[in-house]
């Protein structure tokens, strides 16, 4: 690694890249600084003999502010206090872990704070049987790099090679890794390469991490093209090869790619997919993003059907009709996906419900083709992070739903083709909230709240008269799932059994699917949807999604019933059928 210390033969080496200024110096606690010695490349470096782990640091600038290590492994007193040492010479019980492959996945979002009473990576250990059980395949975890403050969703993280000290040490990461791995259970971690958060990055005061050049929410873009981007981008991919190879996750979910702006002659994302595939070669490693534009071109497959960039793509748009069909909810951006049932069999066959046309939330075209991606291109899912936190309450709005309209939904995108994605506490019908919440000083602590205000303005769910205080302990504390409640849940069993029946039915039929192959139509609230998917087998669906009985065509008499939720109401579907069943070619 580039960044962060490094145990040599000479003792420790500390090294800082700091191109603003002439000279460091590096300030061990218990010492006085010492002198760095600085390089022509911006470079400035030190080495400490009888260094050893748990020893901290900070760097002083020639202005006398003391900063963290930008690499710091550890921060024990969160982003203003010393860095630490640390050996992360961890003894893995799954060395020999190569991954899973990537039809086999369910996928199941978390958030280390709230996912257990203690929020931490050791106490979710315990609870990795429950899904293991459940039929879970792969964790994809919230940003853990270091935030400032006592909670956060993740997104605002300043030190991206630290764990953050709330959750446990770098250490009890590894052993939650491990855990999983020792279960069959793959992982996945959500980091941002986006933006920082705006307090405690003190690298631009060193070194040119912004640009004017692009413009993002945020702010000014990442310096990933300019003067000086060579060691920002070497920053940023060595911190995802960091993760796959000394932390041995499987892979990445990369938070909103479409603010990622790079004019280099190849983008960063096409730079970081292919270091980071070569990292790991001998593992399976899986690449999703999330992309507000839709942009299927990071999606592209070889001849054989392989991800040459990246694996899926977080797909909102089959969240957004799947969200309408339970909840009927149709303001903010939901109302360009209400209507009749195409829209859904249309993200259900090829991926994306806007492909190119006019999106009137937009107030611009979204999107290019998808039609010709296998299914497996696409993450579903009927509740994230996003989908919940945005809105005023952060509330569950599936969890309140009608209990036939839900079990619908979740017997369509459990047993689509596509790769699906539960969020914590999901699967007994969690009713606890996912507001958005964070942790800063008090000045800082009013913009997030008017920030918040005028930003869900627009969206679903919004009421200014109930809107939670995103900076209130409370609001957090709100957000821990209640375990409790999981013993008596009437859906638990539901998801068990339908992801069993993906397990056994499904899976075995998506290796070596090339492309889409998929055809729909729909008459009214009702659609069928027929998948060509390995070994010379068709996947069907006949749902209707609606309160009234739907005439739709029936399926053939030779064809296997896998699974039906209702049924037909003479030769027409019942209210809120779902029927899955295969046939041989």
């Amino acid at each position: 690694m580039t960044f962060g210390p490094a145990f040599t033969e000479d003792g420790m080496l500390f090294r800082l890249w700091a191109p603003l200024h002439e000279s460091v110096s590096l300030k061990i606690e218990g010492t006085d600084p010492r002198p760095m010695q600085a390089a022509e490349d911006g470079w400035h470096r030190c080495t400490v003999p009888n260094a050893h782990a748990g020893m901290r640091y900070r760097f002083v600038l020639p202005d006398g502010l003391e900063i963290p290590d930008p690499a710091s492994r550890f921060q024990p007193q969160d982003v203003h206090g010393p860095s630490e040492v640390v050996d992360l010479s961890y003894r893995w019980k799954t060395s020999d872990w190569t991954g899973r492959p990537w039809e086999e996945m369910v996928v199941y979002e978390m958030h280390i704070g709230c996912f257990t009473p203690e929020g931490t990576f050791e106490a979710a250990i315990e609870r990795l049987d429950h899904l293991r059980e459940l039929g879970v395949t792969a964790l994809q975890i919230m940003p853990v790099s270091e935030f400032p403050g006592r909670y956060s969703w993740g997104y605002d993280g300043v030190l991206p090679y630290a764990p953050d000290s709330s959750y446990g040490r770098p250490e009890d990461f590894m052993a939650l890794v491990d855990a999983a791995h020792q279960r069959g259970i793959s992982v996945f971690l959500d980091v941002v390469y986006n933006h920082f958060g705006p307090d405690g990055n003190y690298i631009p005061s060193y070194a040119p991490l912004f640009t004017d050049h692009h413009k993002t929410p945020w702010g000014h873009g990442i310096n990933y093209d300019g003067d000086g981007s060579q060691m920002i981008r070497e920053f940023v991919i060595e911190n995802a090869i960091y993760w796959i190879t000394e932390f041995r996750l499987d892979g990445f979910r990369f938070d909103a790619v479409h603010a990622i702006k790079d004019d280099s002659d190849e983008h960063l994302l096409h730079e970081l997919a292919r270091r980071v595939r070569a990292a790991a070669v001998d593992r399976h490693i899986h690449l999703i993003v999330e992309n507000e534009e839709n942009d299927s071109d990071l999606l592209k497959r070889d001849e054989k059907g392989a991800a040459t960039l990246f694996t899926a793509q977080w797909n909102d748009d089959v969240h957004h009709v799947l969200h309408i069909t339970a909840t009927g909810e149709t303001f903010g951006y939901y109302a360009d996906y209400a209507g009749d049932a195409g829209k859904l069999g249309r993200a259900l066959a090829e991926g994306f419900v806007f492909q190119g046309e006019h999106m009137p939330y937009r107030g611009g075209n979204r999107g290019r083709p998808s039609a010709h991606l296998p299914p497996t291109a696409f993450i579903s899912f009927i509740q994230n992070h996003d989908q919940i936190g945005n809105r005023a309450l952060g509330d569950r709005v599936i969890a309140s739903s009608p209990a036939e309209a839900v079990q619908a939904v979740i017997a369509v995108y459990l047993l689509a083709p596509e790769i699906p994605m539960l969020f914590m506490g999901e699967e007994w019908g969690a009713a606890e909230p996912f507001p958005f919440f964070c942790d800063f000083d008090e000045g800082l602590n009013e913009k997030v709240r008017k920030g918040r205000r005028e930003e869900l303005s627009r969206l679903p769910g919004f009421d200014a008269d109930d809107l939670l205080d995103p900076t209130a302990p409370s609001t957090f504390a709100a957000a821990k799932l209640d375990w409790s409640k999981r013993a008596s849940s009437e859906i638990l069993d539901f998801y068990k059994m339908l992801l069993d029946l993906r397990h056994r039915k499904i899976v075995p039929l998506l290796k070596g699917v090339t492309s889409g192959n998929a055809v729909y139509r729909s008459t009214g609230n009702a659609i069928a949807v027929d998948w060509s998917l390995a070994e010379g087998r068709h996947l069907h669906l006949r749902a209707n999604l609606g309160d009234e009985a739907a005439a739709l065509d029936s399926q053939q008499q030779d064809d296997e019933t896998i699974f039906h939720l209702g049924g037909r109401d003479g030769g027409d579907l019942a209210p809120w059928a779902v029927i899955w069943s295969l046939s041989q070619a």
